[in-house]
């Protein structure tokens, strides 16, 4: 959801100044109709009351990934996969009529294109409190299964560690989707609540800010894209518009009006995959496609 904190903890300010957790696809992007996989997830509280909204990627029928910074805090969720599953959204009442976004799965899209969930993981996210590495993962698993032609692969264990030394990173291309804003800034918000796509290129994978867990791209100019509140959790796949192999979810970024560079929590370590594992048990895990890139 990229919260726009105004602060967070002081270790991590010394080190990255503001981070937000992040949000939708700014700049140059394009309508994501590649990724029927990739939804908007929408938490509930204790309560039953609307909290916070994600975006995700589903790798089985009903294991989706997205941010631990998302899953935090939660009771339960419901995931839509239509690509424009809030465009219709009605501020008078709050709801999308079409699809039901944010308080029901409407007419006969729940098990088709919507689904439930009270079994959220969070991997570990603290605030931030174990800088740089944020544990920013999490796993929530539908009640309904979805069946799709397509779902989210993932990259097999180490498959960036190559491009943390390697020249000419600046040549490898990135792409983000999700259903996060479209503009920020400190007068107004865009959000079309459409799932959408950007390009970026890779900056580092081994800085203060990085340290192995995390990857950062730079969405700025020459038809590239970026991310903001609302995309968090979204996937980040190795390479193009067409690519579905997943090396990190949206994250955070430096700047709280979505400017700059975006950090995304890397999915392709030991650590990450035996988590996910661990949480979906091994007959779930052995259905994830894996990719080696």
């Amino acid at each position: 959801m990229r919260k726009l904190w105004v602060m967070v903890i002081a270790a991590l300010a010394m080190v990255v100044g503001y981070a937000t957790p992040a949000a939708a696809i700014t700049g140059n992007y394009v309508e994501d109709n590649e990724h029927p996989f990739v939804g908007l997830v929408v938490f509930y509280d204790e309560s039953g009351e609307f909290s916070h909204r994600c975006s995700g990627s589903l790798l089985t029928p009903t294991v989706f990934l997205t941010a631990g910074h998302c899953t935090d805090g939660a009771t339960t969720a419901r995931v839509y996969f239509q690509q424009d599953a809030g465009v219709n959204f009605d501020p008078v009442t709050e709801v999308d009529p079409v699809s039901g976004y944010p308080e029901t799965c409407a007419g006969d899209t729940l098990g088709v294109l919507c689904a439930t969930s009270d079994e959220l993981y969070n991997y570990g996210f603290d605030d931030f409190a174990s800088f740089p590495n944020t544990f920013d993962a999490g796993i929530v698993v539908l009640d309904q299964p979805i069946t799709l032609d397509e779902y989210g692969s993932l990259a097999v264990a180490g498959s960036l560690d190559g491009l943390a030394t390697s020249r000419g990173t600046q040549d490898v291309t990135f792409t983000a989707s999700g259903y996060g804003l479209t503009y920020s800034s400190p007068v107004a918000v865009t959000s079309f609540r459409e799932r959408l796509m950007g390009q970026a290129i890779l900056t580092n994978l081994n800085s203060a800010n990085t340290g192995g867990f995390n990857l950062q791209t730079n969405g700025n100019g020459n038809g590239r894209g970026g991310t903001c509140s609302g995309d968090s959790g979204g996937p980040v796949f190795y390479g193009g518009f067409e690519s579905n192999v997943i090396v990190a979810v949206t994250s955070f970024g430096l700047n709280q009006w979505c400017r700059g560079t975006d950090f995304a929590y890397r999915i392709d370590t030991v650590e990450a995959l035996e988590w996910i594992e661990s949480v979906v048990g091994e007959d779930a895990f052995s259905q994830i496609d894996f990719v080696t890139i």
